[in-house]
């Protein structure tokens, strides 16, 4: 017996959620964008007015009012996108146990256990619509299908406020006709390796010889090949079964460039203090630590360093960052944009093996002893950082912070950041 699978999407979900509180612009062209003062001016959701003059999300601002002088710019308030993305979860717990977030305004939902009380999954998918749109003025698009990945694409497939049904009985006709670039899971470098081998259609790929695609693209080929053909049978995760994380990050685009060690180690502190507060929370250690950097002309480069000893104290990533920063950024060339990623994670728990040749350990050499002196210990560290989660979590996030990082000019705020970045894996478009 096939399993009936919901794919829920919300439609321009942060711009829906904004225009509850002016709904004077719900029929002009509205997105949702940082603020341009601190150089934050991309396009992060545009309604569907908006969208019909060509607007794009991670554009920047002057291209979208290029397309559309009348657009209305609102600011993000992550709060509420949470808070709605809480209640929404809710109307899907109301059908099934079997809920599994793929992004704050996207989820699958396993409903095959629920149809005898709530009817067929194209009728569930319809009420769960209907409940979200007059209970909370929002809409969204769902598929309904036999597999987790024809869900995704069913709620694709027609928006807004849509259900599209895509089974064994019609996946043929709606999706194999469609560009290999709708394909889930393809992304713009895959789909140039498939152009490149005359594979331009889903139904091309499906059809493709599955040694060909491995030689290609590798093991994803034959993923590829498989989801083309409707073989997927991935689990819909339970929402309390939280996928084991593989890297923490946070990025801030600042409001004015990075000059010199000082502004850089005030960045990296703040940086470094949420990735590790983070990696305390879930109870997981950084292997390693990885440094993305981007400049004025929006160059990119992107570094990472193991650490001898996995570590989630904000001060240990700080240092190893800084390291990176110095040997592979010259010295005085503007920064505009800095990441910080704890990568290689393991349990907090986990017993290591250290070694044997650490400078630190064996006392090896007059400046190890003198920088080991300066230091703090890692026992220290680590009762003054999670002393500082206790105070968070009893007052709030900008309850105790560092000094350096009290009034700075950077943009740098006690509460939120710019980019949050966790990898699950390896549920990533293929590039």
């Amino acid at each position: 017996m096939d399993r009936v699978i919901l794919h829920c999407d919300m439609n321009a979900f942060f711009a829906s959620v904004e225009l509850l509180s002016h709904p004077e612009l719900r029929d002009k062209p509205v997105a949702v964008c940082g603020t341009p003062e601190n150089r934050h001016g991309i396009i992060l959701a545009k309604n569907e007015a908006a969208k019909k003059y060509g607007v794009i999300t991670a554009e920047t601002i002057w291209q979208a009012r290029k397309k559309c002088p009348k657009l209305h710019l609102l600011k993000p308030h992550m709060e509420k996108y949470r808070h709605y993305c809480r209640l929404i979860n809710d109307v899907y717990k109301s059908y099934t146990d079997l809920v599994e977030p793929f992004s704050i305004d996207e989820s699958w939902l396993d409903v095959t256990g629920s149809t005898k009380l709530f009817g067929d999954g194209i009728a569930i998918a319809d009420e769960i619509r209907k409940t979200v749109r007059e209970k909370y003025g929002l809409t969204l698009s769902a598929g309904v299908s036999y597999n987790k990945i024809f869900a995704k694409m069913g709620s694709d497939y027609k928006k807004p406020d849509a259900t599209t049904y895509i089974g064994r009985d019609n996946y043929k006709a709606i999706l194999w006709p469609m560009p290999v670039r709708d394909m889930f899971f393809v992304g713009k470098a895959t789909a140039d390796k498939l152009y490149r081998a005359n594979i331009r259609t889903i139904g091309d790929l499906a059809g493709s010889n599955r040694t060909f695609l491995s030689d290609i693209l590798g093991k994803q080929g034959l993923q590829l090949h498989d989801y083309a053909n409707g073989n997927d049978t991935s689990p819909v995760s339970p929402q309390t079964e939280r996928r084991k994380m593989k890297s923490v990050g946070n990025g801030m685009t600042f409001k004015r460039d990075l000059v010199g060690e000082n502004d850089i180690r005030t960045a990296l502190a703040a940086l470094c203090d949420t990735v590790s507060a983070r990696l305390r929370k879930y109870q997981m250690k950084a292997g390693g630590v990885k440094v993305d950097i981007k400049d004025n002309s929006f160059k990119t480069i992107s570094r990472q360093k193991q650490l001898d000893i996995p570590t989630n104290l904000g001060s240990e990533l700080s240092a190893a960052a800084f390291e990176i920063i110095r040997a592979s950024w010259p010295a005085g060339v503007p920064v505009r944009l800095l990441t910080v990623t704890g990568i290689n994670l393991c349990d907090e728990n986990e017993a290591v093996q250290l070694s044997f040749f650490s400078e630190l350990q064996t006392g090896a050499g007059e400046n190890a002893r003198k920088t080991a002196k300066k230091r703090r210990s890692p026992e220290s560290s680590e009762k003054l950082e999670r002393t500082m989660d206790s105070i968070r979590d009893r007052f709030g996030a900008a309850a105790i912070t560092y000094g350096g990082i009290i009034d700075n000019d950077l943009g740098i705020e006690l509460e939120s950041s710019d980019e949050d970045e966790y990898d699950f894996g390896p549920e990533n478009p293929v590039e």
